[in-house]
């Protein structure tokens, strides 16, 4: 006989699972998109109950998500619901899992947009930078360049976090960019909080810049910040420079990027970067990873050839 819990609608089991589990455990950001999932359901399959949740009724909701959507945000949208479903299942109020061999579907993507410069490219990019004396956002294009700090890390760092002696930066909070009201708030992980090592100039550079600054307030805030202003900024000087427009974030991208082909490890590069696993690195600069593959296999091949 089937329990009365099981009869609930899925999307309103899904919203008290998020309340349960969720709320309060994962960053504002995040929870924002398991509101996102809970209002896709309720679109896609509002009078879906729990108890008719399997492999036919689950696959068709994933089918019907992807129509509008690509195949990793689709896999996104599978994570969120599989971690509720599967809980459902402990609980007994599903008798099968219904995600068991479920298949990923999505639209073609577009036209991607560049996420990344190559080395020339970047430099002509910091040659159209107007580096003065007063605090602007092309200090922080600079300091994201040089760095390869997430957007929000790099705008919560203030004097402190700078040990010019030793070179180094310490990465220990992020800023609330998002609320109206800003403030400080914890990195992204563990992982994320970090002793980033900076070159002698940047440091030459940075001392100069911030040494009549209040020490434990932000460098770059001065009243509300949008990513919008930023990236419009950098993509000005990418006009400029007549280079590929990137993001705020592809600025991030670039700085990963050209230290593997400088040939840093990917352990390093995630240590760098604040990832939480080496297999974040590997997934998210695959083409870079395929690409360094390849020049590898050629210097096997000229070696090889050489022993006879």
């Amino acid at each position: 006989m089937m329990s009365k819990k099981s009869e609930e609608l899925f999307h309103e089991y899904f919203i008290e699972w998020v309340e349960m589990y969720k709320y309060g455990a994962v960053r504002s950001i995040t929870l924002r998109k398991y509101y996102v999932t809970h209002k896709k359901i309720v679109e896609l399959a509002p009078k879906l109950a729990l108890s008719e949740l399997n492999r036919r009724s689950y696959q068709k909701l994933l089918n019907d998500y992807a129509l509008t959507h690509e195949k990793q945000t689709t896999m996104d949208f599978h994570h969120q619901l599989k971690g509720a479903i599967l809980d459902a299942l402990d609980e007994k109020l599903i008798s099968r899992d219904p995600t068991r061999k479920v298949v990923i579907k999505g639209k073609q993507p577009g036209n991607k947009k560049p996420k990344f410069l190559n080395q020339f490219e970047l430099h002509a990019l910091l040659n159209q930078l107007e580096l003065t004396e007063k605090v602007t956002w092309d200090w922080l294009i600079l300091l994201i360049a040089k760095t390869g700090l997430r957007f929000s890390e790099a705008l919560a760092i203030t004097p402190e976090d700078f040990d010019f002696s030793r070179q180094l930066l310490t990465i220990s909070k992020t800023w609330n960019y998002k609320s109206v009201n800003g403030g400080f708030q914890p990195t992204k992980n563990q992982s994320s909080k970090r002793k980033v090592p900076i070159d002698w100039q940047t440091v030459m550079q940075f001392s100069q810049l911030v040494k009549k600054l209040p020490s434990n307030k932000p460098i770059f805030i001065k009243s509300r910040v949008f990513n919008s202003t930023v990236n419009s900024c950098l993509s000005k000087h990418c006009k400029n420079a007549s280079i590929p427009i990137i993001s705020i974030h592809g600025l991030r991208h670039t700085h990963a990027s050209l230290l593997l082909f400088a040939g840093v490890s990917i352990a390093s590069v995630a240590r760098r970067l604040g990832h939480s696993n080496m297999t974040t690195t590997q997934q998210t600069y695959l083409h870079v990873i395929h690409e360094l593959e390849n020049q590898d296999n050629d210097k096997i091949m000229r070696h090889l050839a050489t022993l006879y």
